[in-house]
Parts: C-alpha cells; structure tokens; sequence
C-alpha cells in the first residue's frame, strides 16, 4: 500500500496552514492529526489533488464518532487509512477496508509488553511509536512484529530521522516542517 523506502518522511500536520505546506512539499503521506466534520471533505480533497496519501487520526476527528459508522463515514469521504490508539477503531477501519496505523505511546518497559500483545491482537497495517527518538525501542518492536514501524513524536533533525530508520523503522512523521523537504 505505502511506498516508505521511497520516502520515509510523513507529515504530521494540525492545522489547515500546516496542511497546505505539507501539500506542496515532497512527502508521500500525510497523517491529519486535527481536523473537524465540516472541512473533512475539502482537506481530503487537496491531499488527493497532490497525489498524496492522507490518513486521519480518527480519536481526534471533531463531529465524527468514534465506532463503526463513523469510520464509514471517513471511508465514504476518500480517506485513505486511519491513526488510532484503539483497537476497536482498528478492527473497524479493516472492516470498510481502510489502511490502519496504531499508535502506541512507550513509557516504560511494561508499555512495550502491552503494546506487543495489543498488534497481534488488533493486527494493524502498521504501527506508530511514540516518541519516535527511542531507536533502542523501535528495533524491540521491528524484532517482535512483522509490519512496518512507523517513529513520530519529538523527531526534529535529520540525523533522529536517520537513526529511527537505521533501527529499523520504515517511515517517520514529523510535524518538523524543514524535514518535508529533507
């Protein structure tokens, strides 16, 4: 489905000016981190003018529920996967045959245990751990899930970028602007 060895760069965007950049920039992929029922539709459409993929982080879609009928919706308005912490939201988004990614935030050695056991269980296209600057935790996942790991969160340079990549994840995504264009 996603082309990460190509462009390992996804852009994590919040806001409709971040969006607009990240249209225009060199990345593959965009994950929508905010956004409401009533711009949707238009963000969704722009993404795809670009020939760019865009996922929705469904937890935190205003006006859009989150349990079955809402990812429909999603699905009926073009999106081409989901961000969600939840299984539930998961399972879903493979019902209407979406792409899914499950993002996972390590705090300690015990989230990682609970994170493994949740994959096999929700079997999610790929995974997001968060932050993404703990390469020591991105290689434990890559060595016990068989999916692409993607790192976000607090990645600001190039060189966090390239060692996330080098531990074993397949993309990164950063609301770091000078890295869409890295």
């Amino acid at each position: 489905m996603l082309h990460l060895e190509e462009n390992p760069i996804i852009a994590a965007v919040r806001t409709e000016e971040e969006l607009l950049e990240a249209v225009k920039s060199p990345v593959e992929i965009i994950f929508l981190l905010r956004t409401g029922i009533l711009t949707l539709k238009r963000q969704i459409d722009a993404v795809h003018k670009a020939n760019k993929l865009i996922f929705v982080h469904a937890d935190l879609a205003e006006g859009i529920g989150n349990d079955r009928e809402g990812i429909g919706y999603l699905k009926s308005l073009g999106v081409d996967g989901i961000i969600s912490t939840r299984s539930a939201m998961i399972r879903y988004a493979k019902e209407w045959e979406l792409g899914t990614v499950q993002r996972f935030f390590i705090v300690d050695s015990h989230s990682i245990d609970t994170a493994v056991d949740t994959i096999r269980t929700s079997r999610p296209d790929m995974i997001e751990i968060m932050p993404g600057v703990l390469c020591k935790i991105i290689k434990k996942f890559c060595q016990n899930v068989q999916m692409p790991v993607i790192a976000g969160g607090l990645v600001e340079t190039k060189k966090e970028v390239m060692d996330a990549i080098d531990a074993g994840a397949s993309a990164v995504s950063t609301g770091c602007k000078p890295l869409w264009y890295a």
